[in-house]
């Protein structure tokens, strides 16, 4: 999608968002003349507060701004469906060393409240005043929006409320739907959605975020959403796959990187409404980064020698204890320990990586030393910090404006024509045709390295002699084609399923989703407990759904699996802990 400046217009609607989308739940129970009733609202702002609800349902919020339906707290730095799929992928590292205390019932109430409080109620106000003034464009934007918000809720919770969902007072206590019944309704509102893009509207939108009011692509996206839902029941669904082959056979999806479906952080400013990319703004700050980067991640990135790590991580040092430096209990306490047994038993990287790659081993939960600013951090790609240019110097400094990088401009992948690609290699490798499974793993490797690439433009100060040249890009995505089929079953596996994580930078639920389905890669770096419990194949109830409405009852472990996940149960092999 084209990149625009929509920092000052999002500024205003964000502010009028606090009208609309945050205050939802009173909308009916107030005459306040300072807030809007839904009879004054404006579908315009309606639509463009549940666009920026969307992005955020997927990677929270930095600050807790009173502007969104989020707050920080808990084991999870920040908020949002994909940072959780991200740690449990090993993409992003999990502080704590088991499962069942780091995902608590109360770490995800926010991504509740804001599917339900904040979307599927703004989008049943919007609607009846959409359809009264023939706003068909927008009630497809919605129902595009409100079945990805389903089908996710179901990925991490699996049966939830849906047909009595947000009906109250005439409904307090909704039931539970099925996850299977819930993804059937998925795909009706997408088929709907289709139908709206395409016939005839009053008006168009005034502001329009994602695709400026190309409903051309709008169409695509929603068939792209429709292939990942069947992608995603092809285990249960002995349909899927013919239903997958026959939207690709019409030609009219999400094929090329120009009609992407990304959130465009407008960034540049902490001040509130904060619409930086929330990795950015949580890692950003004077006093050094926030979250440790993945040792697992950055691992395999430097073993494979793979272009993008410099796009992906910001090296705030050189020196590693333990490794260019000499080990220090203040700052890595690990690197005085030795490995635990299950590290040294199956090969693993063991806390600390070369060439100045501080992070740390999942389920590390050692506190929080004073490393800051010596931390590895987000980089240029997707969040909008800093491309690695060997500067080795501390982010978001304020004497220093170089050490801003991008300003938070970054995206939010949502719907890529490089995970189509990823998709058709799995479908591909699924029907046992290796030779398709390589031609479209390579594909997709070449337009995500390239849309990784092209975000070193946000970083005006950026040292582009340390950009990786084409043929180093060539080089490289040969060199894992040709290991890919050299191999041979779960060896197959494995290498695609790496790449496909390594793609996925900034899109946890895909790689949490793929892990469930297919359970590789099993390279994952082990949690550093030996004894983690169960890897979770679903979140607990929020603690607010379970305590504010007697028909869902808190299930006791994290062990359950959601509907289109038939695989053997953990921890035992492919599973990883």
């Amino acid at each position: 999608m084209k990149r625009i400046n929509q920092y000052i217009i999002l500024a205003f609607f964000t502010g009028l968002f606090m009208l609309t989308s945050c205050e939802s739940t009173e909308l009916d129970l107030t005459n306040d003349p300072n807030f809007l009733t839904p009879e004054q609202a404006s579908p315009d702002f309606f639509l463009a507060s549940l666009e920026e609800d969307f992005a955020r349902q997927l990677d929270g919020d930095a600050n807790g701004d009173s502007g969104d339906n989020y707050t920080t707290g808990g084991f999870q730095n920040g908020d949002g469906l994909s940072p959780l799929g991200m740690e449990l992928t090993r993409i992003m590292q999990m502080r704590s060393r088991n499962y069942e205390s780091t995902y608590q019932d109360s770490d995800v109430d926010d991504e509740w409240d804001n599917a339900y409080r904040g979307i599927i109620k703004d989008i049943r106000l919007m609607t009846p005043l959409a359809e009264e003034a023939g706003l068909t464009r927008h009630i497809g934007i919605a129902q595009f929006i409100e079945a990805y918000v389903i089908s996710s809720l179901v990925d991490f919770f699996g049966d939830v409320p849906y047909s009595e969902a947000v009906q109250a007072p005439d409904i307090v206590n909704p039931v539970l739907d099925t996850g299977e019944s819930v993804y059937v309704a998925a795909q009706s509102l997408l088929d709907q959605a289709i139908v709206n893009f395409t016939n005839t509207t009053a008006a168009n939108p005034s502001l329009e975020l994602f695709y400026n009011n190309d409903y051309s692509k709008w169409v695509k996206a929603a068939n792209t959403l429709k292939m990942k839902l069947y992608l995603q029941t092809r285990l249960v669904d002995p349909g899927a796959l013919t239903a997958f082959n026959a939207i690709v056979t019409s030609g009219n999806y999400i094929t090329d990187s120009v009609d992407d479906l990304d959130w465009n952080w407008p960034g540049t400013s902490a001040a509130q409404p904060d619409n930086r990319h929330p990795r950015y703004g949580l890692n950003y700050v004077s006093n050094g980064a926030s979250d440790y980067c993945s040792n697992w991640l950055m691992g395999l990135m430097q073993t494979n020698n793979d272009p993008r790590i410099r796009y992906y991580f910001y090296r705030q040092t050189i020196a590693v204890p333990g490794q260019e430096i000499a080990p220090d209990e203040q700052t890595l306490r690990c690197s005085l320990q030795p490995s635990p047994i299950h590290y040294v038993n199956g090969g693993f990287t063991f806390c600390s990586l070369p060439n100045g790659y501080w992070g740390r081993d999942h389920g590390d939960d050692e506190g929080t030393p004073p490393d800051g600013p010596k931390r590895t951090t987000w980089g240029v790609y997707p969040v909008g910090g800093r491309f690695d240019d060997n500067y080795f110097e501390p982010v978001a400094q304020p004497t220093d404006p170089l050490s801003f990088g991008g300003g938070g401009a970054g995206i939010t992948p949502i719907l890529n024509a490089f995970m189509v690609d990823f998709w058709r290699a799995e479908m591909a490798l699924v029907q046992s045709d290796a030779a398709t499974a390589r031609t479209f793993m390579e594909a997709g490797m070449t337009k995500q390295i390239a849309k990784a690439r092209s975000f070193v433009s946000l970083d005006p100060n950026a040292d582009l002699s340390f950009e990786p040249t084409l043929i180093e890009v060539a080089d490289f995505i040969t060199a894992q084609g040709d290991a890919f089929e050299n191999a041979s079953g779960s060896d197959q596996w494995n290498i695609l399923a790496e790449n496909y994580f390594v793609c996925h930078y900034g899109n946890g639920i895909e790689t949490y989703n793929f892990y469930r389905r297919t359970g590789f890669p099993n390279s994952l770096q082990p949690n550093r407990e030996g004894s983690p419990g169960t890897f979770p194949r679903i979140m607990f109830y929020p603690n607010q759904a379970v305590t504010s409405n007697a028909n869902i009852t808190q299930r006791s472990t994290l062990s359950e699996q959601v509907f289109w996940d038939n695989n053997p149960s953990g921890p035992a092999f492919p599973f990883s802990n």
